[in-house]
């Protein structure tokens, strides 16, 4: 993958190809300006500026390049996108204007994955140049996050297990200055029993552990972020049929995100005292799986009977949540590729978003639509909190009817949060099964610059 760092550059009127931005609307009076040879040329083409039309229009001994946009006027993450996917190597600038937020789809469309494969089809870098020095900097940062998640879901289980879950936060750790302890073996079945329990069938490179990485003065406000690192879920001994199985290297998506998140927070400098809480588990099945019907002990003291072994997600971060909780934080939010049923409600490009308070998801949800990572609320309605009795413990990990699954497991993390404090939980699905423009099929960051312009937003930014 090409160097992210260089794909942006200031404009200091070097040569460049031009980018002309037109939409369908505008074309006719558009293309008047232009030569009979040229508009010939966009005719062959078939380009009428529709959305994510390219075209390369010859122009004496050089040629410029057109895209098809929604709104000139109004750009998105994404008009862009297509152009940079497509167009051969070299140095560009947009014509009449500057390209505002579509400098991040710029650059995630040229995110490859190439850890085992080389991709020989892929063209040079593709640089943008912008007057917009200072948005340089911030457009780098957010979209190396994003890709970050990326990479990290994309990576298969045995390469991305909890060990390298905890070298990708041991990075933050030296990269920011931050402090953090891993909690493993008995000392993690003591504090942590769920996911210790959730964990112990791993093999011994797969051991389960929870890293707590700590950033930023202990004056300033408490924020809390976890994510769920399930590395690989096989659904324990209720076991997944192989179609359920397949995309289980997924189910560490929480985490990646809750670690970018952590990552762009420090690297904004944003006045706060970051806790990063992280369990990383593998759900696997051996002699000493957790069972159904087995009753856990948990670090808040609820012991949970188990119901479904594959409602595994929610076991560590109930123990994860407790602990970003005895901080007393002014937020949590987590991230966790928890439920089926958030994606048969919501598909697979909006994250749910579940909150206790109002003015929360009003501001991740605002925050979202203007940075283009919308996510949807769903409620956590008290008349389902009693889907989750049990009748031996005090509460079960699973309901036992098909209604309202990603609420209901809302509810049960719910049970691990501090009373009082504000909390966002986002069921994200962190996979992308068809390819848009800059967001290529595979691993997906669905929250994450929604939570990240909500926080500086809220505390506000250098």
């Amino acid at each position: 993958m090409n160097d992210i760092k260089d794909l942006i550059q200031p404009d200091r009127d070097q040569n460049a190809v031009p980018i002309h931005l037109v939409n369908e609307d505008g074309f006719a009076d558009w293309s008047k300006s232009l030569t009979a040879g040229q508009r010939a040329s966009l005719e062959g083409q078939k380009f009428t500026g529709k959305g994510y039309q390219v075209a390369i229009v010859p122009d004496g001994d050089g040629w410029f390049a057109v895209g098809g946009v929604a709104d000139p006027d109004a750009l998105s993450s994404w008009c862009m996108a297509k152009l940079a996917e497509m167009l051969p190597e070299g140095t560009y600038r947009r014509a009449n204007g500057e390209p505002g937020p579509a400098m991040h789809g710029w650059l995630t469309a040229q995110y490859r994955f190439t850890r085992y494969k080389d991709d020989e089809s892929a063209a040079g870098p593709r640089i943008l140049l912008t007057k917009q020095v200072r948005a340089i900097e911030p457009a780098i940062a957010e979209a190396a996050a994003v890709m970050q998640v990326m990479r990290m879901v994309d990576t298969p289980a045995e390469d991305m297990g909890p060990a390298a879950i905890e070298a990708e936060c041991e990075a933050l750790v030296k990269a920011h200055g931050a402090t953090m302890d891993v909690v493993k073996g008995d000392a993690l079945e003591q504090g942590y029993p769920m996911v210790h329990a959730v964990g112990r069938a791993a093999d011994r490179k797969h051991s389960p552990r929870l890293m707590h990485l700590k950033w930023g003065k202990e004056s300033d406000p408490v924020v809390a972020i976890v994510g769920k690192g399930v590395c690989f879920d096989s659904g324990g001994l209720d076991v997944k049929s192989a179609a359920g199985m397949k995309l289980m290297k997924k189910d560490m998506g929480g985490s990646a995100h809750a670690i970018a998140l952590a990552g762009l927070v420090m690297q904004a400098n944003l006045p706060v005292r970051l806790h990063l809480m992280v369990p990383a588990v593998e759900n696997a099945i051996s002699s000493n799986a957790f069972r159904p019907g087995d009753v856990l002990n948990s670090r808040k003291g609820l012991t949970v009977e188990i119901g479904n072994t594959d409602a595994e997600g929610r076991l560590i971060l109930g123990d994860a949540l407790t602990r970003a909780s005895e901080e007393n934080p002014e937020l949590i939010i987590d991230f966790a590729t928890l439920t089926g049923a958030a994606r048969v409600a919501l598909g697979p490009d909006l994250p749910a978003l579940m909150t206790r308070r109002d003015e929360t998801a009003a501001d991740l949800i605002a925050a979202g639509k203007a940075n283009d990572d919308e996510p949807w609320r769903l409620p956590l309605p008290d008349a389902y909190r009693e889907y989750l009795a049990s009748d031996i413990a005090d509460t079960n990990n699973a309901h036992g009817n098909a209604y309202a699954g990603a609420s209901v497991a809302g509810l049960f993390l719910d049970k691990f949060v501090g009373d009082g404090i504000d909390w966002a939980h986002f069921d994200t699905f962190g996979w992308r099964p068809f390819p848009k423009p800059g967001r290529p099929k595979g691993g997906a960051a669905y929250g994450l610059r929604a939570s990240y312009h909500m926080l500086l937003g809220r505390y506000g930014a250098d």
